[in-house]
């Protein structure tokens, strides 16, 4: 179910979605999304390791569509099932290195044609709000959320994202 609200949104061509619905969308897909998957994982003692969250929500629809924060947290909550993470990885660049990397990697391998997805199509000022939002929370939850430069080479990167890990998992390692 999730994955079909995220087909919607990511794929609606160029028909636009107001901003109301794209968030509720968004949150639809979150709240089934820990339904089905993050409740019972936790449920039974596992790790949930997951791509975007509620802090996306803060950032794309608060810092870049413009709504309220406060609001969007108590819908956060909702759909979370009050579920926070423990710890968060931002990994952060330049708008121009993400927006260029992005169109490098949506290439449609069945056609060979590019594909690109509503954000792709936001200009660049909606990527700068964006990308302010999400520091702005790593700067109010600096315990939780954890700033890499993403500037640096994958392996550099994954390899201070296991350090961080590691010590968060084994605290009495030395990583």
């Amino acid at each position: 179910m999730g994955e079909m609200i995220r087909q919607v949104l990511l794929e609606a061509g160029k028909e636009e979605i107001s901003s109301p619905t794209e968030l509720f969308l968004y949150l639809a897909d979150r709240a089934q999304h820990v339904h089905e998957v993050i409740r019972p994982a936790l449920a039974s003692g596992r790790l949930v390791l997951c791509d975007r969250f509620t802090d996306s929500t803060l950032a794309y629809q608060g810092y870049g569509r413009g709504v309220g924060l406060d609001l969007l947290r108590r819908l956060n909550q909702v759909a979370s099932f009050g579920i926070t993470p423990d710890l968060t990885f931002l990994l952060d660049c330049p708008v121009e290195v993400g927006l260029s990397r992005t169109a490098q990697r949506v290439v449609d391998l069945k056609s060979g044609e590019k594909r690109e997805d509503r954000f792709e199509r936001e200009k660049t000022e909606f990527h700068e709000k964006v990308r302010t939002g999400f520091l702005e929370l790593a700067r109010s939850e600096p315990k939780r959320i954890y700033v890499l430069n993403a500037s640096r080479s994958i392996q550099d990167v994954h390899d201070e994202i296991k350090r961080v890990v590691d010590r968060a998992l084994l605290p009495n390692s030395e990583s």
